[in-house]
């Protein structure tokens, strides 16, 4: 057995499959943790939500790949309050963003009061498995950790964040090419609020869309 200690952002808490995926901040290794069995330590382990901030202790072995790891160790450390919404139609500023065949996330800075407080992030569809957004943020299968550490072109943490899906976690073709991430700096809140507001997301809601990630 290994151990691996340091900060982890959580992923896939959902009620279809009974694990958790914990994305190293500081590389770009995912662990999926198994979510029950902790005794003493199950209280905080169920009060996880996706976009938490930990710092925990994993043991597993990393030769056995379709085996879980297991948490040892956990205290909760901050995290981005994540909000989702699949079936919509992008924002302006999202189209406006988009170029015709991009390859790599592309973004525009949201301001409020001619302050910047956020950012608009298109992500190409074609480097996901299955062209999958909405799914590949829940599990923890699109790196962020950047993004939400620094938010482009504001420079500050990332506070909150919704990811907007134009289609169907279970689609199989695609009505537009990228998927979109709003990240908000704490100074960001009350714009964040009116995009939660248009895509009936409110804060502090569960808006997670529940699916099978064994489906991707």
């Amino acid at each position: 057995m290994a151990e691996r200690s340091g900060q982890f952002r959580v992923y896939r808490v959902t009620e279809s499959v009974p694990h958790i995926n914990l994305q190293a901040v500081d590389s770009a290794t995912l662990y999926t943790v198994y979510q029950t069995g902790y005794g003493d330590l199950q209280a905080r382990v169920d009060e996880l939500v996706t976009g938490d901030l930990v710092t925990a202790t994993l043991a597993g072995d990393p030769a056995a790949e379709e085996e879980p790891w297991r948490i040892q160790r956990l205290e909760r450390a901050g995290g981005v309050e994540m909000g989702f919404a699949v079936d919509i139609q992008p924002p302006d500023v999202a189209r406006e963003t988009w170029t015709a065949d991009a390859t790599v996330p592309l973004s525009t800075v949201l301001s409020e009061d001619d302050t910047a407080v956020g950012a608009c992030v298109v992500q190409p569809r074609g480097p996901l498995p299955d062209g999958a957004f909405v799914p590949s943020v829940l599990t923890g299968l699109l790196p962020l950790e950047e993004q939400l550490d620094s938010v482009s072109g504001v420079e500050e943490p990332a506070a909150e964040a919704l990811f907007l899906d134009p289609d169907p976690t279970d689609a199989r073709s695609f009505s537009t090419p990228y998927g979109v991430a709003l990240l908000f700096t704490e100074r960001g809140r009350s714009l964040a609020d009116r995009f939660r507001g248009q895509y009936d997301c409110p804060r502090g809601t569960e808006a997670r869309p529940d699916f099978d990630p064994y489906g991707l």
